[in-house]
């Protein structure tokens, strides 16, 4: 089945046409043939069924249409898909296509120099043509374009390949009905003068040449092309070759401003875009106001051969205005005279004229303010210009079919304590234009952190790193670092001769947020309020918009997405948090993100004890940031029972994860704002509140006598109602009673009603009672009964739990060889879990088996890093425990000094008045009652704690 589009629509079936009905069928089936083989998107369909008039219902329209098509072709022929239709045939049995095959074949035969096979080639192509192109179409007006410029293109190199065959005279007629049609077409007058030159008629082509010139000048105000001209010379000098066509000798250069600043840290990006602009005719960099999006296009233009014109729409108000920048930018005058007889031409006609025959790159900057007048004008260019290729900055996409986009993203950071920071290319270009205004800067040791604080602050924003290095002219780079919070009025000197949009760091984002309509303006402050970004469904419920609204703001780079959540740089999140504290809504946006977060917390904290739990530590770890925040600004806004409940349902999440400080903090700066009241029904969370403010030290008077409230009240063998995890934590601060049998017979009548989780915690508190009175036995059986519980519930925590347990069971019955297996068996599952202070407590623990099987350096290594890590999560009592264990390994060797300051460290790191470092405390009190006084006595001592 063949397709015939260059003309009226038909299709042969073994030459045989097919009854194709009303001129609805005809335009779908125009329309879909010329994308034979590919899915062609509804929304285009119907635009080019009924334009800009489109009828009720236009799916059911066009629905309708498709199956008069399938009537008229068979079903399977057109296919539907999700997003449009197909049709479902090979794209050469449809003429446009063997037409654009044929076509090229010619060229690349006449530039091959075999003119006879390409006049034979782009004949059969023209042959194909039998009218006006896509004529049942009539809404596929720049297609059409397209293909006639195709025509027109395979046309003059059918008459090239002609000419250089000696056929002169024979052209002369065709090429004079060519030159009148299109007058402004430069190569087919360079023709004409060379089939008259060939048919002795030189004077006749002279005249050609100046008819030609006059034209140009007066219609374009531009000079003959190097094709014209050429031919011109040779005519004159009598070459009887001709000369073909004489390109330049240098490529044009037009709007390329030679850089005062050195290019730094975008060489991926650079070689991305020059990769970019060999496979595409349109390429657009996105990114946010000050990212380097006219710096890298301007190095990327100034890297490409041939001609290349670069074209600022900065200074453009309105959208007329755009063909009249890229005339100006090329040099076209306006043309000389204007009468009657010969009206003006419009500029983007004008523009297709001048750039129809030419190859060239158009640099088109700053589209964001004018993107649908840039689009539609480079859609026009690039359908009626073979030669042209657009590159576009902007803050969004053009939407053009055929666009391929480079996002840009900011520089590359440092983190926070990086060995090399000059590694980075934030911190490089924070240096170079440092140095530019403070001569002999550089990054050192005394700096960097300084610098690389700036650096992250600003989000590696190449402009906002600018504004910040030209401070160092009147600041020491402590001052910029440390005044950052206020950014926008620190960062407030730019280049004179910058425009006024990049001369502060407020205006660049001011530009992008005025050209948000009100409700991306209402969803773009609204979204300010979450700390970490957040995932688009929790956007759309605290903000309150639809997510397509939240969406618009990427297509703006106002916001990324990324990983699956909505984020914006901390310099556009301080600009709309402005916006956000102006508007009125700030107060409720921020109890709509708490209430989310309570929410969020409530469904996570009992998967957090359960199979799923990595799934569930993962979702917390992604929105950490926004729990702090929710729980900060709960506290500091007076909310404080959703504070309460925010700080009690992510205890366990934070115990797991080992991050005391953040968690103790939050806790510690809620009860002071609670100070004595108290709250019906939230007693649990009053608690655990509590607990997590104390486990970082005993703090003040006021939160030793809150927890010594709490033991009297609640006692050690208090069952949770709702907050399961404050079972464990009371279970450690208190410790069993002194009458360990009786503890013991409570915890197993307890054990029937108690939940999985409990039960099985609970079966280790037995195991541990049992363990403290010798009971091996028992002690094992209830061990096993926990493992067995936590592992039935898939609960990984649990389980190194108990695995601790056996393994200090196992040392104590001198089994070191064993302890050292569980303590393995155990860091393994809590590196699995990713939870820093169990990884140091089952290192710590691995350690003790190791000092004990006379592996001293690998005891070392692991204290060494329980340390490390203790210290980086503020496990207070692994850290005592690992600088206890290096102080026992110091003072074993007789490194007396080196054991005082370890055991000294230990001593005032461990947690006082908490059952569960009463161990530790005993050994470190050991310890440095073995170290010799100055007269070589043994000290003795006790551990007073913080």
């Amino acid at each position: 089945m063949r397709f015939h589009i260059l003309g009226p629509t038909e299709v042969l079936d073994d030459d045989r046409p097919i009854a194709l009905g009303g001129p609805r069928v005809r335009a779908l089936l125009t329309l879909l043939a010329l994308h034979a083989g590919r899915v062609v998107d509804a929304g285009r369909l119907a635009d080019g069924l009924y334009g800009t008039d489109p009828p009720e219902g236009v799916a059911n329209a066009l629905q309708s249409q498709v199956s008069r098509l399938r009537r008229a072709l068979g079903r399977d022929l057109v296919e539907f898909h999700p997003t449009g239709y197909r049709l479902v045939a090979d794209p050469q049995d449809v003429d446009a296509r063997r037409f654009e095959l044929l076509a090229q074949a010619g060229r690349q035969a006449l530039a091959a120099g075999d003119p006879g096979r390409a006049a034979a080639l782009l004949r059969d192509a023209l042959d194909l043509w039998r009218g006006a192109p896509l004529a049942d179409a009539p809404h596929a007006g720049a297609a059409a374009t397209a293909l006639e410029e195709l025509r027109l293109a395979a046309t003059e190199d059918r008459v090239q390949a002609d000419l250089d065959l000696g056929r002169h005279r024979e052209l002369v007629a065709e090429l004079r009905r060519l030159v009148g049609a299109h007058p402004l077409r430069e190569r087919l007058s360079a023709q004409l003068m060379r089939a008259l030159y060939g048919s002795g008629r030189q004077a006749e082509a002279l005249t050609v040449h100046d008819a030609a010139r006059k034209l140009l000048d007066e219609e374009l105000g531009v000079e003959p092309g190097p094709e014209l001209t050429a031919a011109h010379l040779a005519v004159l000098r009598g070459d009887p070759a001709l000369g073909a066509s004489a390109p330049a000798a240098f490529p044009l250069r037009r709007g390329l401003r030679a850089q005062l600043t050195s290019f730094v840290g975008r060489s991926e990006e650079l070689d991305r875009l020059r990769s970019l602009l060999t496979e595409s005719r349109l390429v657009t960099l996105t990114g946010p106001g000050g990212a380097g999006k006219t710096r890298l296009a301007t190095e990327a233009a100034a890297r490409q051969p041939g001609d290349v014109c670069f074209v600022p729409l900065a200074p453009v108000s309105d959208a007329p205005g755009v063909p009249g920048a890229v005339l100006a930018a090329l040099g076209i005058r306006d043309a000389l005279l204007h009468v009657p007889e010969r009206p003006a031409v419009d500029p983007v006609a004008r523009l297709v004229s001048a750039l129809t025959e030419r190859e060239l790159l158009l640099v088109i900057d700053n589209c964001e303010h004018l993107v649908g007048a840039a689009a539609e004008l480079v859609d026009h260019l690039l359908a009626a210009c073979p030669g042209l290729r657009v590159l576009a900055t902007g803050r969004e996409a053009l939407g053009i079919t055929g666009e391929s986009l480079l996002p840009l993203a900011p520089l590359r950071l440092p983190p926070p304590e990086a060995d090399d920071p000059l590694g980075y290319a934030a911190v490089r270009m924070f240096a170079d234009r440092a140095a530019a205004v403070r001569p002999g800067f550089s990054v050192d040791a005394g700096n960097a952190a300084d610098v690389v604080r700036i650096c992250r602050a600003l989000d590696g924003l190449p402009l906002a790193i600018e504004l910040a290095a030209a401070r160092l002219r009147t600041l020491p780079v402590a001052d910029v670092a440390a005044r950052l919070d206020d950014r926008f009025e620190l960062l407030t000197r730019g280049s004179r001769t910058a425009l006024p949009r990049h001369q502060t760091l407020r205006a660049v984002v001011a530009w992008s947020w005025d050209l948000l309509d009100a409700d991306e303006q209402q969803a773009a402050r609204r979204l300010a309020v979450f700390a970490g970004g957040a995932r688009p469904e929790a956007a759309e419920r605290v903000c309150g918009l639809p997510e397509d609204v939240l969406f618009a703001l990427v297509e703006k780079s106002l916001v990324e997405f990324t990983d699956g959540r909505l984020r914006m740089l901390q310099t556009i999140r301080a600009f709309c948090a402005e916006r956000l504290a102006e508007s009125g809504e700030e107060e409720a946006v921020r109890r709509a993100h708490a209430a989310y977060y309570v929410e969020l917390l409530e469904a996570a904290d009992p998967r957090l004890r359960a199979a799923d739990q990595l799934e569930w530590l993962a979702l917390l770890d992604e929105e950490s940031d926004d729990i702090v925040a929710a729980t900060r600004s709960a506290t500091e806004s007076g909310d404080l029972q959703q504070a309460l409940r925010l700080t009690a349902y992510s205890a366990c999440y934070w115990w797991m994860r080992g991050n005391r400080v953040t968690s103790a903090n939050l806790a510690a700066r809620l009860l002071r704002a609670l100070g004595s009241v108290t709250f019906p029904g939230m007693e649990e969370e009053h608690a655990l509140c509590v607990l997590v403010a104390a486990w970082a030290g005993t703090g003040d008077d006021d939160l030793r006598a809150r927890l010594e409230e709490l033991r009297e009240r609640l006692g050690w063998n208090y069952v949770p109602v709702r907050l399961d995890f404050l079972m464990m934590l009371l279970s450690m601060f208190t410790g069993p009673p002194p009458d360990f049998d009786h503890a013991v017979e409570d915890i197993l009548h307890l054990l029937p009603r108690l939940p999985p989780w409990q039960r099985s915690l609970s079966y280790c508190g037995a195991a541990f009672v049992h363990q403290t009175l010798g009971r091996t036995d028992e002690a094992l059986e209830h061990f096993a009964a926990g493992l067995d519980g936590f592992r039935a519930i898939g609960e990984r925590w649990g389980t190194v739990l108990v695995l601790s347990g056996l393994c200090a069971l196992r040392r104590d019955q001198g089994d070191h060889r064993g302890a050292y297996a569980l303590a393995d068996e155990a860091l393994t599952l809590a590196r699995e879990l990713g939870c820093g202070t169990d990884i140091a407590e089952t290192l710590c623990r691995r350690a003790d088996a190791l000092v004990r099987l006379d592996d001293v350096e690998g005891a070392r290594a692991d204290y060494v890093l329980a340390a490390e890590l203790a210290r980086r999560n503020g496990s207070l009592e692994n850290l005592a425990w690992a600088e206890l264990g290096l102080g026992e390994l110091a003072l074993a060797r007789g490194d007396l000094a080196e054991a005082r300051t370890h055991l000294t460290r230990a001593r005032e790191e461990c947690p006082v008045g908490w059952y569960s470092t009463e161990e530790t405390r005993t050994r470190i009190a050991t310890a440095l009652a073995a170290l010799p006084t100055p007269h070589g006595e043994p000290a003795g001592g006790v551990v007073s704690g913080r």
